[in-house]
């Protein structure tokens, strides 16, 4: 039902059961909020977005105010300019002065909103409160003493990730937002998925960085650097350097790091083309043997650990393949080391990554060889945009340049990874190869596109009929498990995103982009399935090249140590 309202002195069409907010952005009336975010359930705790409603006495906010017919509302009239003005003065008053270095200073959304409200001056004075930091994670350094309580952090972390790693804790004056029992990040059950860092205003949450490591390899020059580019990586950093959003810089990107010093660069999509292979021959495997289905995918990190954390009990399920990060990792460190007479422990392994919780990945004791690890750094897309600028290298006026061999070439299947589903249709490609000898006769899967929340498919391939679940974030992912516990649930591959949209939307993307920005970044990584020549993995010329010289050089089943990991059940605080 639609009714009309007045606001600013102008009709508008409002629908019943909106709040103030919605109804005023869906009339392009922007009202400032620091709480407030889109499928979140609204608090109200910010106040920030208080408008005057005639015929109220006091200033509503208007996230969780409902309109209703009739309203005759004022988004800034005097009285609502200086109440805004005050909160973000009191919030400042208990803020660090230290813009100059936060890390998320250009980018805060306080800052922002002290310029647009006119603040120049400290007018109300309080007594700072001071907490330590916590590193303890190595994906996410906590800042309390930057929080200032709008609460998105616990609302995504619960509502959206189905995790639960913050909440409100003490009250009064001396509330905060901490873990259970208030213990460090490490102690807690935190994923590392990163959506608490997207999503926080200031700069109380963000990554762990690597780069001050990086450089001092770089600068002595004490081992042979090689670093891979994940997919999702060069449709997304140009966002940071003023590209339009989804536009893929490769070449650029790849042209940068020669200049920063870098001795290798390699292709992550390549060991992507990998995994879809392993993934596949698994998944025909278990089918003909009829055991350990539903196979459940293993390479987002963040998912992993949920499953280790919450539902030991599947780990079983779990595909025992490495991730891209770490299949390429190992090769890199057996294969590519002894094709170059480089010991292992000479070389330096940086992955490049928009997921945080490949942070955490890289320091399990399962991606380590003869006490060697397979990738010594993990860099987010933030963190290399700020290597590119620390080297000051204008990334917009250089000439595109290709990755080394021999992991240069890769399929659009391996691309389609950093898609939510993209996994999956990767996989059934592969699958109808394996069972039938033949290609799909249409090799795009327009029912794995876009997916929204949990989405079920089926595909006849050959004599059998492969019923596929993906699972787009974890915000159903309780009652989708249950299905699995119970065995209500008939299918063979199960894939599981942490993010909401998968590897494209990862913890470590640049910030501030919105929905439909997002959604550019997902058709970017589709339509390089539409231009590339080799669009499934088996077909990767190079992979199967890599297969024979592994075996070759190492032995079959050496190799598959390469190439298979297994999980634990982690006991953390819930």
């Amino acid at each position: 039902m639609n009714f009309n309202i007045e606001v600013n002195n102008r009709i508008i069409q409002a629908r019943k059961g909106d709040t103030i907010l919605e109804t005023l952005i869906h009339n392009g009336i922007r009202v400032p909020r620091l709480c407030s975010l889109k499928n979140l359930s609204p608090t109200g705790a910010c106040r920030i977005c208080v408008v005057e409603v005639k015929g109220i006495k006091n200033l509503v906010a208007s996230c969780s105010y409902p309109v209703s017919e009739g309203m005759i509302i004022y988004t800034h009239s005097p009285r609502v300019l200086k109440a805004r003005k005050i909160i973000v003065e009191l919030l400042l008053s208990n803020h660090p002065d230290d813009c100059l270095y936060c890390e998320r200073n250009g980018s805060c959304e306080l800052q922002d909103l002290s310029y647009e409200l006119n603040i120049r001056e400290r007018r109300i004075s309080a007594k700072k409160i001071k907490h330590k930091l916590d590193y303890s994670s190595p994906c996410i350094i906590r800042d309390p003493t930057k929080c200032i309580l709008c609460g998105r952090c616990v609302r995504v972390c619960d509502e959206i990730q189905s995790v639960s790693t913050f909440e409100f804790i003490n009250r009064g004056s001396k509330t905060q937002i901490g873990t259970s029992m208030n213990r460090n990040l490490n102690f807690s059950n935190c994923i590392g998925c990163g959506q608490c860092i997207i999503v926080c205003p200031t700069g109380a949450l963000h990554e762990r960085s690597a780069i001050d490591e990086l450089q001092t390899v770089l600068t002595n020059k004490t081992h042979k650097v090689a670093i891979q580019l994940d997919p999702a990586i060069s449709i997304s950093i140009g966002e940071e350097f003023g590209f339009k959003t989804g536009k893929d810089i490769e070449g650029k990107l790849i042209a940068a790091l020669r200049k920063i010093g870098f001795d290798y660069i390699f292709n992550s999509a390549f060991a992507a083309d990998i995994l879809i292979i392993e993934n596949a021959v698994e998944l025909k495997k278990r089918i003909e043997e009829k055991s350990n289905l539903p196979m459940i995918s293993s390479s987002c990190p963040a998912w992993v650990k949920f499953a280790e954390q919450f539902y030991p009990d599947l780990l079983p399920l779990l595909s025992i393949s490495k991730s891209p990060q770490h299949i390429m990792g190992s090769i890199i460190k057996s294969y590519f080391a002894n094709s170059q007479s480089i010991k292992p422990s000479e070389i330096f392994s940086v992955s490049t990554t928009p997921c945080l919780a490949r942070k955490f990945e890289a320091q399990r004791i399962e991606m380590t060889s003869n006490g060697i690890s397979e990738v010594d750094c993990v860099l987010t897309t933030r963190e290399l945009a700020r290597l590119i600028r620390l080297y000051g290298i204008d990334i917009n006026d250089i000439e595109p340049q290709q990755a080394d061999l021999p992991f240069r070439v890769s399929s659009s299947a391996g691309k389609l990874t950093a898609n939510a589903g993209g996994t999956t249709e990767a996989i059934l490609r592969s699958m109808n190869y394996l069972l039938t000898g033949n290609e799909l006769s249409t090799l795009k899967i327009n029912e794995l596109r876009g997916v929204s929340g949990i989405k079920e498919f089926e595909l006849k391939i050959g004599k059998e009929r492969i019923k596929v679940v993906i699972s787009n974030g974890l915000s159903n992912i309780h009652s989708l498990i249950q299905s699995i516990q119970k065995g209500e649930l008939n299918a063979q591959f199960i894939e599981i995103m942490a993010c909401p949209g998968g590897c494209v939307n990862g913890g470590g993307q640049p910030l501030g982009l919105s929905e439909k920005e997002r959604k550019v970044r997902t058709k970017s990584i589709n339509d390089m399935d539409e231009t590339e020549t080799i669009k499934v993995a088996h077909k990767n010329p190079t992979v199967n090249d890599i297969y024979n010289k592994l075996i070759e050089a190492f032995g079959r089943d050496e190799m598959k140590k390469m190439l298979n990991t297994h999980f634990n059940k982690r006991d953390v605080l819930k």
